[in-house]
Formats: C-alpha cells, sequence, structure tokens
C-alpha cells in the first residue's frame, strides 16, 4: 500500500505535538503568502510563540527550511526577514488548490499513469519521485507503477524535467480495460478506510468546537482574536495534513460512506467563522520589510 510522504509529512504526519517547521508551513501557506511572502523575524517568532514555540526553535526551523530551498533572506539594517522561495510559492499554491478545493464535476474515466525505471546509482531520486509522486496523490500500483483519475501528466513532466530522469520515466493517459473494476482498483493503490477513519477523527475533534463558537458568535459573546489565530491556524494544520494521505479521488471512485465531504464542509464552516479575528490577529503584529 502506498505512503504519502513529502520532505515536510514526515515531520507532521502522526504527531501530535507542533512541530516549527510543520508550523512554518502553514503560517507562510495561511497568511504571509498573501502579504507579499516576506516577514520580519520578530513578527514571525511572535506568531509561532502562540503555539508555544521557542524563539531558538523557531530560528532552527528556519535555518532547516534556508538550506532545503523553501525560504529566502534579506537582511535590512540589523533584521532580517524571510520570504518564500521560487519553489516555497509553488507547493504553497499546490496546497491551497487541494486544500480549498472546488468540486470539478463528473470524472472522464481516464487514469495518468506514471512508470519509471530508473537505476539503483540513482536511488537518491528515485526515492524523491516517490515521495513527490505521493504529495501528488498517486498511487502506487506495483512498485514502478503509480496512477492516478486526475490530469496530472504536466506537473510530472516538468518534476521529471526537474530531475532530469526524463529518459527513465514514461508518462500516459489511459483507460482501465481490466480486470478490477474502478473501486477495487482504488482499494489496491491507496487505504481508503484508514483515510476514511481520519477524516471521522477530524470531525469528532472539531464539531464540538465549532458548534460552541457558533453559539457564542449568535448570543454576541465577545472571542479573542487571538483565539481565532491560534484556532484557525491550528484547524488549517491538522486539515492540511489530508494533502499526504487523501488522493482527491473523483465521486464515482469513492465508498457510499465517505466522510471526506462532512470534513470538508466543517473545515470551511469553521474557518469562515474564525477566520475575520485570525485575521485581525495578524496583522497586528505582521511587519513587512521595506520596498527593495
Amino acid at each position: 500500500m502506498v505512503q504519502f510522504h513529502s520532505d515536510e509529512v514526515e515531520l507532521i504526519y502522526g504527531v501530535n505535538r507542533v512541530k516549527p517547521q510543520s508550523m512554518l508551513f502553514t503560517i507562510y501557506g495561511e497568511y504571509v503568502r498573501h502579504y507579499g511572502s516576506e516577514i520580519w523575524i520578530g513578527s514571525l517568532t511572535k506568531l509561532m510563540g502562540e503555539f508555544g514555540l521557542s524563539e531558538p526553535a523557531v530560528r532552527a526551523a528556519i535555518s532547516r527550511m534556508l538550506r532545503q530551498g523553501w525560504l529566502e533572506s534579506r537582511k535590512v539594517g540589523n533584521r532580517s526577514y524571510y520570504s518564500v522561495s521560487g519553489r516555497g510559492k509553488k507547493r504553497l499554491e499546490e496546497a491551497a488548490e487541494r486544500i480549498y478545493k472546488v468540486d470539478t464535476g463528473v470524472w472522464d474515466g481516464k487514469w495518468c499513469i506514471v512508470s519509471y525505471n530508473i537505476p539503483e546509482e540513482r536511488r537518491a531520486l528515485r526515492d524523491q519521485l516517490r515521495k513527490e509522486l505521493g504529495w501528488m496523490g498517486f498511487g502506487m500500483l506495483t512498485t514502478s507503477t503509480w496512477i492516478s483519475p486526475n490530469p496530472l501528466g504536466d506537473r510530472v513532466k516538468e518534476l521529471t524535467e526537474a530531475y532530469e530522469i526524463k529518459d527513465h520515466v514514461e508518462i500516459f493517459t489511459a483507460e482501465h480495460q481490466g480486470w478490477s473494476d474502478s473501486k477495487l482498483l482504488v482499494r489496491k493503490c491507496w487505504n481508503i478506510d484508514e483515510i476514511n477513519e481520519k477524516y471521522k477523527e477530524f470531525i469528532d475533534t472539531y464539531r464540538q468546537e465549532y458548534e460552541e463558537l457558533a453559539d457564542k458568535i449568535r448570543h454576541n459573546q465577545e472571542v479573542a482574536d487571538s483565539h481565532c489565530f491560534v484556532q484557525k491556524t491550528n484547524l488549517v494544520h491538522q486539515y492540511r495534513k489530508f494533502l499526504f494521505i487523501d488522493p482527491d479521488l473523483p465521486q464515482e471512485l469513492l465508498p457510499e460512506l465517505w466522510l471526506g465531504k462532512e470534513a470538508d464542509q466543517l473545515f470551511q464552516n469553521y474557518y469562515e467563522l474564525l477566520n475575520p479575528g485570525a485575521i485581525r490577529f495578524f496583522e497586528n503584529v505582521y511587519e513587512a520589510a521595506p520596498s527593495r
């Protein structure tokens, strides 16, 4: 069964306590990228401090992200500012498209298939390709053949060009002729029951919080902006984990009892309640760099 990974997923999936680098991805993706993608380190450490993260831990996480190519830095006087790199922007945009996805309609019945034969001496690249395919939502049909019902061929082309492995990879768009029916094929490539259980856990965790907040708002009770910021950021942070386990299958391929839709609706409703206060708190803390 395929396991979904990426550079950051290993830091967050299945881990209860907040990891600094993982939370940085969430802060940049949910807030900073909408404000020029650059922020003063002092603002960043204050925002991260709301989650109990110390300044040394934040600085260490930033250093790691710089080394990995997710962030870029610049000094203005004695102040340091950090922005999302081109690579980081692309990853955050892809994540946002999937978190705030729009229903694409009826599936056309076509599968995107990726087959590769990468030499053992390039094993590191082979492993990285598998991680990236998992991030995109591909499932492993066989060791070197991965499939997705979504039209991802162009993104795979970009990836293989960037890794300089075009000679070792083939990409197809095809119809499945047999023998498994489509839903059984899905179960061969993804652990649907496990994903469904994760959605149930999400719903069980956040339904009561959402209902309590909605009740406070109905009764005009005050809710602190800092509370909205923490709750909304944690909400997005937890929901972002589904990017690494849910392949975003078309409705036609999902089981009858699928909790993804219910979880998505809960996420959107709770997000809308929290967002105004969270944005006010962020804007109060945020300090951008002077114009370049």
